[in-house]
């Protein structure tokens, strides 16, 4: 379907054109989160396998990988803002289909309220104001209202959003590489205040470790990777949407790997394996840590850093939510006003406010249970995420299976490396699963129904799927129709590509 074609089929569909190559990568960037990724993980994966910590960085790439190519190939065939739900369908069928739009709705739904609450207690530590942080009522408030305040601007227009993610990621990216600059002067000039190290080749072995150590190590670093494909959502408003939108979603990937091992090294480099291991809990305040050790007075720059990742990324993950929500309305996969297009900004206001909305309100319910309750809810995300990258992976050797064996490139990046991607992603799965099935694992380290609390949360999550699945099979069974398609090599010309 060309780009004419499909705008003619939507005349009041998105705005097409409306950002480039490098807006697309910006927003897939920024939409990982990429310092508030790193504060989050960099300590308890250095407690699982100590200086190794960026070599699983580098050996978590490579499921990403996979599945960003997957997802290039498929955008080629198809350029819907449903991304997954859409390809899924064409490949596999409605009923996998649905399922993979749902995961990416929750997702956003899931993780927006914690976001935004870490956007603004970074802020708030960064100009000094720690006693708002202490008041629960203050920070949740100010976290509600910076979830209004980024939906509007999704609302009011894509090349908005682009502007605002640009000076987002220029502002994070240079605070970080500034931390990771320092820190690592200080430890080859022999001045830093912790257990420095001087870096090793080494460090890049993601085996060095070994054990059992090394899955739970993997399990966090696939998914600090997650979120880049928020610029392939974009792929109806994105000029040249054939390629460009899936050549973000890829190149978003390699520059996050750079971005990781650079940080990583630089902090187990500074702070050491022992001082990471003893403030593992601290999670994402690791980096407000290692600031003040590392900057003494500019460590409001770090801190800025975490502010401006999570708040770019409050933003930037309603993209996939919304978008997808607007594809399955358009398909009568979900009721009709979901697929509604503000007429002047050319956005889907309906389903970016509704994916706010929820968010907001499961912010809000889980938050009042506890915090460690919010971050068991964030902890369910790595089902839903591997869930629907490994979907999507598997969809695409089947949509091109009839293809693969044409070129030895088709068959590696088409059907072996998608495949293998979302082997990896199943495995990860099950691994999840049995983690989070014992509730000593999870923050909160209660049990619910005998189970962890993020696997609870998790199957409640894909139970309410599968049943307004089935009930909107009865209200709209147009979309159940459907039935599955092979690619068309004229119109993908992947040889040429």
């Amino acid at each position: 379907m060309t780009n004419a074609t499909a705008e003619a089929d939507r005349p009041e569909g998105l705005k097409p054109d409306a950002i480039g190559f490098l807006d697309a990568l910006v927003i897939g960037l920024n939409a990982t989160s990429p310092a508030y990724s790193l504060a989050a993980v960099v300590g308890p994966i250095a407690v699982l396998v100590g200086v190794y910590a960026p070599g699983v960085m580098l050996a978590s790439f490579v499921p990403m990988l996979l599945i960003a190519s997957a997802f290039y190939y498929l955008n080629r065939v198809d350029q819907d803002c449903g991304t997954t739900f859409s390809w899924v369908t064409r490949a596999m069928g409605p009923w996998a289909g649905w399922l993979g739009g749902w995961a990416i709705t929750m997702t956003g739904v899931l993780v927006v309220g914690s976001l935004a609450d870490v956007a603004v207690t970074f802020a708030l530590l960064a100009v000094g104001l720690d006693s708002w942080v202490e008041n629960e009522t203050v920070r949740q408030a100010l976290a509600v209202l910076l979830i209004i305040v980024m939906t509007a601007v999704c609302v009011i227009g894509t090349e908005v959003s682009a502007r605002v993610q640009n000076v987002l990621i220029l502002a994070q990216v240079v605070c970080l590489l500034i931390f990771a600059v320092v820190a690592l002067y200080r430890v080859y000039a022999g001045t830093g205040s912790l257990g420095s190290t001087e870096p090793s080749i080494e460090w890049l072995n993601p085996f060095g470790a070994g054990g059992a150590s090394l899955t739970g190590a993997l399990l966090l670093g696939v998914f600090i990777y997650w979120g880049w494909e928020s610029a392939v959502n974009l792929t109806e408003e994105t000029e040249n949407s054939v390629s460009a939108p899936g050549k973000a979603g890829v190149w978003s990937t390699v520059v996050l790997l750079v971005t990781y091992l650079s940080v990583a090294i630089a902090v187990v480099a500074y702070a050491g394996t022992a001082f990471l291991t003893e403030n593992a809990e601290e999670e994402e305040f690791i980096f407000s840590l290692l600031a003040d050790e590392a900057m003494g007075n500019w460590d409001w720059i770090v801190l800025l850093a975490v502010s401006t990742s999570a708040i770019a990324s409050t933003q930037t993950t309603i993209i996939p939510a919304s978008r997808t929500a607007l594809s399955m309305a358009r398909r009568h996969a979900l009721p009709h006003h979901f697929a509604r297009i503000h007429p002047r900004f050319r956005t889907p206001d309906v389903s970016t406010w509704w994916v706010a909305a929820i968010a907001i309100v499961w912010y809000v319910v889980v938050a009042q249970i506890s915090e460690n309750a919010l971050f068991d809810s964030l902890t369910a995300l790595s089902l839903l995420i591997a869930f629907y990258y490994a979907l999507t992976g598997l969809a695409c050797a089947v949509f091109y299976r009839r293809h693969l064996t044409e070129s030895v490139k088709q068959f590696f990046l088409i059907g072996v490396g998608p495949v293998v991607g979302a082997g990896l992603l199943t495995w990860l799965l099950v691994e999840s699963v049995i983690d989070m099935a014992d509730p000593a694992n999870s923050y909160s380290g209660v049990s619910w129904f005998g189970l962890g609390p993020p696997l609870v949360i998790g199957i409640g999550i894909s139970l309410a799927g599968v049943v307004l699945m089935i009930v909107m099979r009865f209200v709209s069974p147009v979309f159940w129709s459907e039935r599955p398609t092979v690619a068309d090599p004229e119109l993908v010309h992947l040889k040429e590509s």
